[in-house]
């Protein structure tokens, strides 16, 4: 099957990110929020976006119109119904999950892939919603989306050949790096990377160093281009806390448990840079 039309359910941050890449790639998308102001929010983050572009030289202002053209923004799941592949990027919450593959299963034609863009939950379960388990795929994008090459192609165990094949491939088409991965909680990056990040937390716990140290420890020993606590700020204390809780579920393993301190944190919603204060203090900019 050839990919003409993509689907994008979700208009958040990576939703409208996801929506971007595939309209400058080429693709007529079909974006779809809850509500009419959070899609005006999400596609004005897409226009925002592309606007720096033009103000910093790396593309033109009829580029950009091109790629803003292609958009199509929607409240009804119903309008993804021409889609060749939707992804879906809506809250990490599985009973949400399914309940809009449900409808979508309707909605869409049999030959359309389902691509989840969750990060943690079971591909497998959300694609047993669904009548066709068979063409249902992970496509784990990583924010900024626009920035960011890596995608993980997530290959549940009833996912075909074709399917896995053609998803790989679509990946690839909108200038990404795509690597393949299973269907086991966290995948690849996240199954090395979140014991590292609550590791680091730990350390700090037992008092090995202090935050700056640690930082700048993990960027000038090991290359690494932030440290671990600049990049939990950056990926949210809650939605690490929320992977970790988990992965720790699934594999029962002290590795994937939630530190103390990051409990703590998040309730008392010390989330990092989106609420202006975690490890360090985003407020004074």
């Amino acid at each position: 099957m050839t990919i003409k039309r993509v689907g994008v359910v979700g208009c958040g941050l990576m939703g409208s990110g996801i929506a971007q890449v595939c309209a400058e790639a080429g693709y007529p998308v079909v974006v779809r929020e809850v509500s009419d102001d959070l899609l005006t929010k999400g596609l004005g983050r897409v226009e925002a976006f592309l606007k720096k572009g033009v103000e910093k030289g790396k593309i033109t202002s009829e580029r950009m119109k091109e790629v803003v053209g292609r958009l199509e923004g929607t409240t009804s799941l119903e309008a993804l119904a021409g889609c060749d592949i939707v992804i879906e990027a809506v809250v990490e919450n599985i009973a949400t999950k399914r309940e809009t593959y449900e409808i979508l299963d309707r909605v869409c034609g049999k030959d359309a892939i389902f691509a989840s863009n969750t990060s943690s939950l079971s591909i497998t379960e959300m694609a047993a919603t669904t009548k066709r388990a068979d063409r249902f795929v992970g496509l784990h994008f990583f924010n900024p989306v626009p920035l960011m090459k890596l995608v993980e192609v997530v290959r549940a165990p009833l996912t075909s050949d074709a399917a896995f094949e053609e998803a790989f491939a679509f990946a690839k088409s909108l200038g990404k790096t795509p690597i393949r991965a299973t269907d086991k909680t966290g995948f690849i990056v996240n199954r090395l990377l979140v014991p590292y990040l609550l590791d680091a937390i730990r350390a700090l716990e037992e008092g090995v160093g202090s935050v700056p140290d640690i930082d700048e420890g993990m960027k000038l020993g090991c290359g690494y281009p932030m440290g671990p606590f600049t990049l939990l700020d950056f990926v949210g204390l809650d939605t690490t806390f929320y992977i970790a809780n988990i992965m720790f579920d699934e594999f029962r393993e002290k590795r994937f448990a939630p530190p103390p301190l990051l409990k703590r944190m998040v309730q008392a919603g010390m989330y990092g840079r989106k609420s202006g204060k975690g490890f360090y203090d985003w407020k004074q900019g």
